[in-house]
Order: structure tokens, then sequence, then C-alpha cells
């Protein structure tokens, strides 16, 4: 076996035809009269390579022990496959055998496992047809959002992940600390005195606040890394530690913020279903067979730029049980977005110009006093997955809401700083990395679409 490994998807697109060498698990084993069928894969690619060993093959003796998930090298002669759904496969000359699974205790066998069952085993669930699918397209729509913002301009930054700001202001936030349980104890000037920052630390629930000093040097900006938040929630749409993608815009308004997210969106999209064909057939023909229609129509037309008054006229003109009330200055809930854009409009709705008393202290006022350039993306299935706004540039305007909101202004002190000096109007947005996943999958789970969840109660692997 002194051959260079050849992966399962370049063995199945033909390269290097002739003796190859391939690694990967077996997902099944079929006997017949003087040989062996084995169907193995090694994570490159949804589908199988077929394996033919013949009886005398060297290592052929371990046929008995490859049940489903043992791990195999197998060496031989790629050839063109006389059977029906594959080009090619292998005629083994040499077998060997990696890793054993014992059938009798192997988690993963040749069915339909449930969602709720496969959390329980995330850590073997990726071996799977579904979970591996989704992580190749994970990792697919991450190289493509870089690529997307090299490609228009943007500068790739790393903001802080320990933080002293609040940038919501809601305060569900993950406290970090080096001191011990009994310095933990102590009273909270003394407490934040003794830690390892001389002040309250916290795990950062937004780069934004970081990421709007970058823009404001170096025109603009994105970053993409975790983000984390403690909030007492246990939906299908909520995890205490979540990815989101956010550029920031210097010389932008709301009106580019917009049309930045949905041509955003739709380049991701079609990613996922041209680049990515064979993993998004998986979820258009078991998770979802409305995906392709949906994502389609997604792709063809422009998304409904609404402004919030009257969505909330829609809502409330709505034939429709909403469970929470609807009605001027309430946020919208994920069943109003859901209703807006998969019942009302039947494609994707940018809502925006919300009122000021239901959002965050940096949104840019608009002039009539009431509202602020704020915009949220909500799409079929999930409701909202970009949130964002015009930022406010204006120094006295700026301070003033924040002490309307009773938030400590000397914390804000640097970020007060960038209207001082040179202040321009700027924008930007969060696109929650997990629901772009959801999507386009059809997933409906958030701990589904992320490799190991941690949600509320749940901390395992």
């Amino acid at each position: 076996m002194s051959i260079r490994r050849t992966t399962v998807k370049a063995a199945l697109a033909g390269e290097g035809a002739g003796d190859i060498r391939v690694m990967g698990w077996v997902r099944t084993r079929r006997d017949a009269k003087g040989f062996s069928f084995l169907e193995i894969n090694d994570g490159s690619c949804l589908t199988n390579l077929q394996v033919i060993v013949e009886e005398g093959t060297p290592g052929g003796e371990l046929l008995k022990e490859l049940g489903t998930g043992a791990s195999v090298a197998v060496a031989g002669e790629l050839v063109a496959s006389p059977g029906k759904g594959q080009r090619f496969e292998v005629r083994a000359k040499e077998l060997a055998l990696l890793g054993q699974a014992d059938p009798e205790t192997y988690p993963l066998q040749k069915k339909r496992h449930s969602d709720e069952f496969l959390r329980t085993i995330a850590h073997l669930r990726p071996r799977t047809n579904k979970y591996g699918a989704m992580l190749r397209l994970r990792s697919a729509l991450s190289q493509a959002i870089h690529a997307y913002f090299a490609a228009n301009g943007f500068a790739w930054v790393h903001t802080p992940i320990i933080t002293g700001s609040d940038c919501e202001g809601a305060g569900e936030m993950f406290r970090v600390t080096a001191l011990t349980d009994a310095e933990a104890a102590l009273p909270a000037a003394a407490r934040a005195e003794k830690d390892f920052f001389g002040k309250d630390a916290f795990l950062t629930v937004s780069g934004q606040l970081t990421a709007e000093p970058l823009a404001l040097a170096l025109g603009k900006v994105y970053t993409f890394g975790p983000t984390f938040r403690a909030e007492h929630s246990d939906t299908s749409r909520h995890a205490a530690e979540f990815w989101m993608v956010e550029p920031e815009m210097a010389f932008a308004d709301l009106e580019d913020n917009m049309d930045l997210a949905e041509d955003l969106l739709k380049s991701l999209v079609r990613t996922a279903m041209v680049d990515c064909a064979e993993d998004f057939g998986l979820f258009a023909k078991y998770v979802d067979p409305t995906l392709t229609e949906t994502l389609s129509t997604f792709l063809a037309e422009p998304f409904v730029r609404l402004p919030y008054r009257e969505a909330v006229s829609i809502l409330a003109a709505a034939k429709k049980d909403f469970a929470y009330p609807v009605g001027p200055g309430l946020d919208l809930q994920s069943e109003h977005e859901r209703y807006l854009a998969e019942e009302h409009f039947r494609r994707p709705v940018i809502v925006y110009d919300y009122p000021r008393a239901i959002k965050a202290f940096y949104m840019r006022q608009n002039d009539d006093g009431e509202t602020v350039g704020a915009m949220d993306v909500l799409v079929p299935g999930i409701g909202e997955v970009v949130g964002g706004s015009a930022r406010e540039e204006r120094l006295d305007v700026l301070e003033a809401r924040i002490r309307e909101l009773r938030l400590p202004l000397e914390a804000y002190w640097w970020y007060l700083e960038t209207r001082r000096f040179g202040t321009v109007p700027h924008a930007g947005f969060g696109l929650g990395f997990e629901r772009l996943l959801m999507l386009v999958t059809g997933i409906g789970n958030i701990r589904d679409v992320m490799p190991f969840a941690r949600t509320w109660r749940h901390l395992e692997f």
C-alpha cells in the first residue's frame, strides 16, 4: 500500500484511473459467492464508492469483521463500473482493516435515525449522509462568505471575543472571570478590581461596536466569528453560541445596507444550490421537498422592502390568530415575521424604520424623531436572518440616546470618539450564519446546523 491516498470524491470523478488507494468507513457490506461488495465513504462527498473484493484477495479474510462503521484501506484498480448510478468502482488488490466497529454497539446502522437521537451522539452523526452534507455546506458557505467580501473590497477584521461592553444593552451576556469561588463571592466592586482585567468582562454578543472604528479607517470591513448570548431560551432558533457575519461600511446609509444584505444572501443561496448541488439535493429531496421552489423564488424576485408601519397594518388586518399581540410600537415576533415572508408576500421581506423605543442605542434616529433606520431581513421558514441599521454618527444624538437608556456613558468613551473625530454616515448588519444554513437546507432546528450545539441547559461534548 505504497500508493498515495485518493479521496472518494476524486475516485468517483475518475481521477487517477488505474491503481489507487482509498480509505474510508464502511457504509454497507454485501456478500456473494466468490466476492463481496463494500460501500465506503470518506466524507469528501455524499456518494459512496463501491469496492469489489474477490475471494483470495490479500486481506480478504478480514471481510467478516467489516460491519457498518468499520474503517478500511483498499488498494486496487479504479475501473469503469457496469452498475447503474456509478461511473467508477474499485477492484481491490489488497484490503486492510484500520478500525473495527462492533455491530452490536455501533449506534449508526443502515436505517434512518431521528434528529433527537442523533443529537445525543453528535460526535458520530457527521458520518450520516444528512449531517455530512450539512457540514460540507457549512464549509462551502463559510468560504463563499470570505470570497464575496474579498471580491467586493471588504477587509476581513478580527474583533475581540472578550469585551467590557454590552452591544445590545440587554444584559444577556456570559461573564468571563479568572476568580476563585471565594473571590467571586466578594462585593461587586472588590470582585471586579481583583479580577484579571480589573473590571467586569463578558463574551461578546456582537463584533459590531469594535468593527465600526475599523470601518471608519478602512472603509469597508467585515467580521465572521463566534458570538454568545446567555438567553434563557430553548427554541429551535436560538443557541448560546453561534456564528455571525457582520459587515460595516463607511459612507453608507440604510439603502446601501439593504442592497448589500440582499445581494450577499442571494450570492450565498446560489452557491448552495449550484456549487453544492449534490449535498443540496439531499435536503431538497429528503428534508424539505419545497426547498428548490422556495429558493428559486428567493433568487428570481427582488426582496420586498416594507416600512414597519405598513408591516403592522398588514399583520393587524390578517385573519390569523397570533399568539403575540400586534400593534404600533410593539416588536415583531417570529410568528409575525414568518407570516409576512411565508404567507403574505411568499418571498423575503426587508422591514425597516422601526420605532426607536424598541431598538438599540447605536441606530440612527430618523427625522420624525420616532423611528430609527433599522432593518430586518425576514425569510420563509425562519423569520429574521439579518438585522442591522444605519449607525448614529451624530455625537450629540448618540450621547443623548445612551443617557436616555441609562447606559454608562464612560464605558463607550472610545466609541463616542469615532463620532468626535471625523464622523461619517455608516451602516452595517449581522447575518446569523446558522439561520442561513437553516434557510438553504430546510433544517428546522438550529441544533442541527452546527457540529456541537451549545443551548440552554445543554453543554455536552
